[in-house]
């Protein structure tokens, strides 16, 4: 087995245990106990490095936070694999203003809803991925497709991610969602937009906004699947081939904190608001009350499933560039040993 001295790790600003296991001093302490200090890489200066949030492209690796990027990274051909998932459903909505006249899912026939692009990205347009989506959702409840109403696209040139403390962040850890889209709505270009999360939640108070459709917590997954529902903690393939003791003791760590935060509510929602950078009740409003019982992680067959539905519309709508098999992408044997260590 080769020498390990470092890996890399990245998440998203998102309710997941990995996020939370890191702010608790958990990864670190489990990796120094085998002599490996842990690496992040959203924090790295360099470039190259901070786009393997995006294309997995670091050896000894793993990450947890939105589905898309991993997807498309897979897609592209990297060998990665997806060692657990972790369900955490989130407010998503189509919002307007109240002068706009859309009260309602059906009004949206014939309006104008704006999409975030970047065209100059050479990794996924996981913003766009995600507003197409959660659009294609609302409008399917409705018995409307995307062809019943006018997508307006908004280019940005900004980078998808960009080092934290930027000075362009003004002091914040890091750019918050949907400024294009609201000065957008502003300027009178577009009548509604997609949003989800806290995020999502705080700007739709701000505004004062109608919820025309909301549908996060939708009974049918297939409505509800979007970048952040499910999260997948994934490892390059040559971390869990060469150190799969490792990995196995990265994921006990990991699904070590549902049962902290079952005993542990409050300090739960403050370290995910903190993760986001919102408010403890901006954390609930977004994803319910006993957001703290949802962050188990797990490899659930409709889990996977939910993979499969959602790679099937990256696909259609040319966000990756080619098929591969979801349920061949997934690795149950890391989960698989923890649980043969708890039963021992």
């Amino acid at each position: 087995m080769p020498s390990l001295d470092s890996v890399w790790y990245t998440r998203c600003p998102a309710p997941t245990p990995l996020s939370i296991a890191h702010q608790l001093g958990w990864i670190d302490r489990q990796f120094q106990a085998s002599g490996v200090s842990v690496r992040s890489i959203r924090d790295s200066k360099d470039p190259t490095v901070r786009q393997s949030h995006f294309t997995h492209a670091l050896d000894y690796s793993f990450r947890q936070g939105g589905n898309i990027p991993p997807i498309w990274a897979r897609s592209g051909g990297r060998e990665t694999r997806v060692v657990g998932i972790t369900t955490t459903d989130e407010f998503q909505a189509i919002i307007a203003l109240p002068s706009s006249g859309i009260a309602k899912g059906a009004d949206l026939k014939g309006r104008r809803l704006g999409v975030p692009r970047k065209p100059g990205e050479k990794i996924v347009d996981f913003q766009r991925a995600t507003a197409l989506k959660g659009i294609v959702s609302a409008l399917s409840l409705e018995g409307l497709g995307h062809a019943d109403v006018e997508l307006v696209y908004l280019d940005s040139t900004e980078a998808s991610l960009i080092e934290r403390g930027n000075a362009a962040f003004l002091g914040l850890k890091r750019r918050y969602p949907y400024g294009e889209e609201l000065l957008a709505l502003a300027r009178g270009e577009i009548d509604t937009f997609f949003v989800k999360g806290a995020e999502g939640v705080v700007l739709a108070n701000q505004i004062g906004a109608v919820v025309v459709s909301e549908f996060g917590f939708h009974p049918d997954p297939k409505i509800r699947i979007n970048n952040g529902t499910p999260r997948p903690l994934t490892v390059d393939a040559r971390f869990l081939s060469e150190h799969f003791d490792l990995v196995a003791d990265l994921v006990e760590t990991v699904t070590r904190i549902a049962s902290w935060a079952e005993a542990n509510p409050d300090d739960a929602v403050r370290l995910i608001a903190s993760e986001i950078g919102v408010g403890e009740d901006a954390v609930r409003a977004a994803n319910g009350p006993d957001v703290h019982r949802h962050l188990a992680l797990s490899l659930e067959d409709e889990q996977v499933a939910a993979f499969d539905h959602f790679k099937h519309f990256l696909l259609e709508w040319g966000f990756i560039p080619a098929d591969f098999n979801v349920f061949d992408w997934i690795d149950r044997r890391p989960l698989e040993a923890v649980s043969r260590r708890i039963a021992a």
